[in-house]
């Protein structure tokens, strides 16, 4: 592939990767003056520790762990997507500190070096290296190094898809050239060229300095798809495949290899019925409300005290929903409409058809007459959602999962649906939260559901509960 590059293009791949390796460097140095810094100057005022005397130097053989482990987990070869760049920068994080407790302990060197420092750099690393190495990527992306092209192999549906989905993923630094398409009319898509000639694809490929291939022809033939590959396998670094698979679970799926028969089957997995993940989602729910209790009981007072200042009626409130296997339970929220709200919204749809449309479309009103002026706020910032956490104690709630609905929703728009969808509990949050909130329609959000359980992990979880935390300090979409 490599002579299929022009020495331009291969010295930028290199300096590129030089700058990365360099930054890393600069980075950790950082993370590591900051714990140090921390040691000898904060906690000495907070805690009663010993004067601390090391500096930079004493640490200087964490460097090299850190870069092998790096180097091992293929930090510099392999481009990840945002969520998995983190996902794998805390687990390349916990492997070398992992290390560095390992080689302290059969060494016996743990008295010469401050386990503060330590455990202070590997806070600091899982809090600032996801966003410090992601921004520097990005810069170097900025300055045109590092950036792979790509050519998409087919102009239809999937490749107006692969297209976006590139766009979207910055974090990967790829750049498309164009598409090649000879069952195509159009010219251009999106400002994107259109290439006839699929049979002379490697000469493109060489003429253009195409890293990376993406097949998105879901309707190609075997025998058509089969010579296509082995055609430009050795003249792209790497060929993206995308399969017609709409509506079967991605996440966590798995190729296996059965090498004498030369074929390979895709293994999808049911992780929520696996006893194991659920006890693992079920402790990560407790551990996490616990300490969003602990952190949150002196708002939630003073949240309950304002809206029995400025309208009659309870603080809080609670509704029948559908739990796990459709079993009823009470959701706690702090109430957020006047007492009388059923009159008020029964009024406004006898006499606003738009809004009539509106209600039967998403269930909701962008303009509700129903809701107090400090309703309207607890909505939008969706702290009026904060007594679930009790859901979430008691197991009648996770903290992510579908949302909780009525038996008249189930029976209107899940229908078949409903009993996957809940064959997990209900959640605070949910992935049709993170995808356009009110902007997405009844039908949408019960897709989202589906994808959500079919395809659960507790990293898809963490994701969620990160991303809802963007949406809620944007207000995106928010009622």
């Amino acid at each position: 592939m490599e002579g299929s590059l022009s020495i331009f293009a291969r010295f930028k791949m290199h300096l590129g990767l030089f700058l990365l390796i360099l930054f890393d460097v600069l980075i950790v140095m950082s993370i590591l003056y900051l714990s140090i810094f921390l040691r000898k100057s904060v906690l000495p005022e907070i805690l009663p520790l010993k004067p601390f005397t090391g500096d930079m130097m004493t640490y200087y053989w964490i460097f090299p762990i850190w870069f092998f482990v790096f180097l091992f987990q293929g930090a510099y070869t392999r481009r990840l997507t945002y969520w998995d760049e983190i996902k794998f920068l805390w687990k390349s994080v916990f492997i070398v500190f992992l290390t560095i407790f390992t080689i302290l302990f059969i060494g016996k060197q743990g008295a010469r070096f401050s386990r503060g420092v330590i455990l202070g750099m590997s806070v600091l690393s899982v809090l600032l290296l996801p966003t410090l190495r992601i921004l520097s990527k990005r810069f170097i992306y900025s300055l045109g190094l590092m950036r792979r092209k790509v050519l998409i192999i087919g102009a239809g549906q999937a490749g107006t898809m692969a297209l976006h989905a590139l766009q979207r993923e910055k974090n990967l630094g790829y750049e498309v050239a164009g598409f090649i398409d000879d069952d195509r009319a159009q010219e251009y898509i999106e400002g994107y060229k259109v290439h006839r000639g699929e049979s002379r694809i490697e000469r493109f490929i060489k003429k253009c300095c195409i890293h990376d291939v993406v097949i998105a022809k879901p309707e190609i033939k075997k025998e058509r798809l089969v010579e296509m590959v082995n055609k430009i396998q050795h003249k792209a670094s790497s060929i993206l495949y995308i399969p017609e698979l709409t509506g079967i679970a991605v996440l966590g799926t798995e190729l296996r290899h059965f090498f004498d028969e030369q074929t390979m089957v895709i293994e999808i997995k049911n992780n929520l019925e696996r006893k194991t993940n659920y006890l693992l989602k079920r402790s990560f729910d407790c551990l996490v409300s616990l300490f969003l209790f602990f952190i949150t009981i002196i708002p939630i007072m003073i949240i309950s005290l304002l809206i029995k200042l400025t309208s009659r009626g309870p603080a809080i409130y609670k509704q029948e929903r559908m739990g796990k296997h459709l079993k009823p339970f009470y959701c706690y929220k702090f109430r957020t409409m006047y007492i009388d709200a059923d009159e008020r919204l029964k009024k406004l749809l006898e006499t606003d058809p738009e809004a009539r449309k509106e209600w039967e479309r998403y269930h909701k009103l962008k303009k509700d007459p129903r809701i107090t002026r400090i309703g309207s706020f607890l909505r939008t910032t969706s702290l009026d959602e904060l007594p679930q956490i009790f859901n979430v104690l008691k197991g009648e709630m996770s903290l992510v999962g579908p949302r909780p609905v009525t038996r008249e929703e189930i029976e209107q728009h899940y229908r078949e649906a409903a009993s996957l969808c809940f064959s997990v509990p209900p959640g605070i949050t949910g992935l049709w939260q993170v995808s356009g909130r009110n902007n997405t329609t009844y039908e949408q959000r019960v897709s989202l559901d589906i994808w959500y359980v079919r395809n659960w992990n507790l990293w898809l979880d963490i994701v969620i509960l990160l991303k809802t935390v963007v949406v809620v300090i944007k207000r995106e979409g928010a009622c």
